[in-house]
């Protein structure tokens, strides 16, 4: 009994189908060659996916507050994590010793 594979065979093209290829290719204006430049200057996709890396890296911990506490802080809205983050801070910076 023979496996059936659902991929395609690829079949690679012979030297004279693959100059072919690049001479049409070469001389179609829409599908130049990139230049050892361009290719170059190319990012890989997985490098600019995301947010970028923030250099105020923040850590990710587990905490509990009262319920009153996160119902004021929800109730400001959207980003109510960072106002609790900047609302902490400003703590910090006034209790701080020097």
């Amino acid at each position: 009994m023979s496996k059936i594979s659902k991929r395609p065979t690829v079949r690679m093209p012979s030297v004279k189908e693959d100059k072919a290829i690049t001479a049409a290719a070469r001389n179609d204006p829409d599908a130049q060659p990139l230049t050892p430049t361009q290719l170059k200057a190319m990012v890989p996709l997985k490098s600019l996916r995301g947010r970028p890396k923030s250099e105020n890296k923040k850590q990710l911990v587990s905490v509990r507050y009262s319920p009153e506490v996160l119902a004021y802080f929800k109730s400001t809205g959207e980003g109510w994590q960072s106002l609790m983050d900047s609302v902490l801070r400003q703590y910090v910076a006034s209790h701080s010793r020097p």
